[in-house]
């Protein structure tokens, strides 16, 4: 007799992240992307604490995780993370400035 409520296969994964090991169960297939995100999430929470001060690892998690959302969200094209670059749009309009004068500049 089949039971049609049996749970998909899962495994066992072991990662490490700022010297501490996490064990996390997922279905085999998505064991590589839990091992790369494991890995990306440690490089950006260790270079976190390079630059730091002696934070915690809670604050470096949630300092971590702000930026990796506001990544996620420039990404998505979200308007509040629209806003333009003071300095690129100053280049912008130098380089405007500079292409109408050479136009209107007599050979």
């Amino acid at each position: 007799m089949s039971n049609d409520t049996e749970q998909p296969e899962t495994m066992t994964v072991t990662v490490r992240i700022m010297s501490r090991e996490y064990t996390v169960t997922c279905p085999p297939d998505e064991h590589e992307g839990l091992v790369a995100s494991a890995d990306y999430l440690n490089e950006r929470m260790t270079a976190i604490r390079r630059r730091g001060k002696a934070l915690g690892a809670e604050r470096i998690a949630v300092m971590t995780a702000l930026n990796l959302a506001r990544e996620l969200l420039a990404l998505k094209g979200d308007p509040a993370l629209a806003r333009p670059d003071q300095a690129v749009v100053d280049k912008l309009q130098q380089m405007s400035f500079d292409i109408d004068q050479t136009l209107d500049s007599p050979d």
